[in-house]
């Protein structure tokens, strides 16, 4: 994100056509013992030595016999399904496996509601991990049928409606579908997370503090407590609650029973470190990540960013590229892009955002709401007041603070500060909504604030978002730097007010 002055922007061509504190856990010495683990495992160049509590499941061993054979198997299509019903990470050929299986499966029996709902679930699990937005669209029809075959109080398929809608960015239908799943089960644990993130994309924290508190007074089983730990982990990160996210997430780590799901909940923690600027820690937990699930792309984009931090430019693009080749999504493609401009690679830059341009269209051909991302680009890079006329709608229909951010920054860049100040002040003010430690939205409010002409914020904000990563953009980062020396780093000798 590149311009950073108050002027409106020129005109451009537009990215897309004008549309038709809680108690602290006791986690400390695992979490010692967990990072004493990463460390080996990173440094030794081996395998990371974190074991789950129980064995992770072997593959089929070809010299065993067929029956030997066929058994594995089922007890992997077994973990798969009970897997994607759960809501719990799954590695991508286990789930194309179980895709292959209830595809055979309704083609049999058409009228097996579960079946159905599973299918469906699996479809947006598999998009999830590896951007096949062709995947949505089917998921939709696998949920709708299991609805239709079975009525309403079919609980397997309005969660995977909720997830599918999470994955879509349609808070409000997530909401709808997760609070109707809820009311058929309330004490299945599954149907809170999905409600969580929908009311945290709805501005309606209250409603997600309440919820996650609901969720874990469940009595779960050791199998789902992991992925529990790991949503609150979350909720604590957005509160601000670094400590308790951290502690959350490392219980979760150590807790989970396979490659994947340990995989998801390293990389979860990697990005924790990340944004407390810790390069070193966010790199360790984003490799130890990619060896136990190579297709982890978020781990490998978390290795970009942290290697970029650490001045390992090559090594750096080559983890953002191996990233986008196993999932292209419009935002990696964007931190890339930057990447190369910040680099002065203006012909790679432009390539990426070609990427972006095209992943675009692909997600909204398949329903995503991508006006964020849309938003987030063509305030820096495009049109700004394209970018003010999206992210406004967004708001209107999903106030959550991620919009709250990118609108205040796309109005700055159209030369609004006053009312962007207002939504900068909504993203960064706890009081107001915004809890979450966030380098990016602290530089944004101080950049705000200093063509407003109030220096003592605007010094106060970009100290703090360099504070908190001083890496935190390969664009901004220096940007707020350069802005903090205009400003000088202490206040000027003024008179006490009487």
């Amino acid at each position: 994100m590149c311009a950073l002055d108050n002027r409106p922007s020129p005109p451009a061509t537009s990215l897309l056509p004008e549309p038709a504190p809680p108690r602290r856990r006791r986690g400390r010495v695992l979490r010692r013992l967990l990072v004493v683990a990463l460390a080996g495992g990173v440094a030794a160049g081996g395998t990371l030595m974190l074991r789950p509590r129980e064995p992770h499941r072997a593959a089929p061993d070809p010299a065993a016999g067929p029956r030997a054979q066929a058994a594995a198997q089922a007890a992997a299509l077994a973990a798969a399904q009970t897997a994607v019903v759960n809501g719990l990470p799954a590695a991508l050929p286990d789930l194309t496996t179980l895709i292959g299986a209830r595809e055979a499966r309704v083609r049999a029996q058409p009228r097996d509601a579960g079946a159905w709902a599973v299918l469906g679930a699996a479809y947006v699990e598999r998009a999830r991990r590896s951007a096949d937005t062709g995947d949505y669209p089917r998921a939709e029809r696998a949920l709708q049928t299991s609805l239709k075959v079975a009525g309403r109080n079919n609980t397997e398929a309005l969660s995977g409606l909720a997830r599918l809608a999470v994955a879509r960015r349609d808070f409000p239908a997530a909401k709808q579908f997760g609070e109707e799943a809820l009311k058929t089960a309330p004490k299945r644990w599954s149907a809170y997370p999905v409600l969580i993130d929908a009311y945290d994309g709805l501005g309606d924290y209250k409603a997600a503090r309440s919820a996650l508190d609901k969720m874990t007074a469940l009595k779960v089983g050791a199998d789902v407590k992991p992925a529990v730990m790991a949503r609150a982990s979350a909720v604590y990160r957005d509160r601000g609650w670094r400590e308790d996210a951290v502690a959350q997430v490392t219980d979760a780590a150590a807790a989970a029973r396979t490659p994947a799901e340990q995989a998801a909940y390293l990389c979860q923690a990697g990005q924790l470190a990340w944004e407390r600027g810790d390069r070193e820690d966010a790199l360790q937990h984003f490799t130890a990540a990619v060896r136990l699930d190579p297709e982890q792309s978020a781990a490998r984009a978390g290795q970009g960013r942290a290697l970029a931090a650490l001045g390992r430019t090559q090594e750096a693009l080559t983890a953002y590229q191996g990233s986008l080749a196993h999932r292209p999504t419009p935002q990696v493609a964007l931190e890339l892009a930057e990447l190369y401009e910040s680099l002065g690679m203006g012909r790679q830059a432009e390539s990426q955002y070609g990427l972006l341009r095209t992943q675009v269209r692909q997600e909204l051909e398949a329903g995503v709401d991508d006006d964020l991302v849309i938003g987030q680009y063509e305030a820096d890079h495009g049109d700004a007041q394209e970018a003010v006329r999206r992210l406004t709608a967004e708001w209107e229909r999903q106030p959550g603070i991620e919009v709250a951010d990118a609108l205040g920054w796309a109005l700055h860049r159209a030369g609004d500060d006053k009312e962007a100040l207002r939504y900068a002040e909504v993203a960064t003010d706890s009081t107001k909504g915004g809890g979450v430690r966030s380098a990016l939205y602290a530089f944004h409010r101080g950049m705000v604030e200093r063509d407003l002409d109030l220096e003592a914020p605007a010094r106060r904000h970009l100290q703090d978002a360099l504070r908190t990563n001083p890496y935190f953009s390969p664009l901004q980062a220096p940007a707020a730097r350069a802005t903090l020396t205009a400003l000088g780093n202490q206040p000027p000798n003024e008179e006490l007010p009487q």
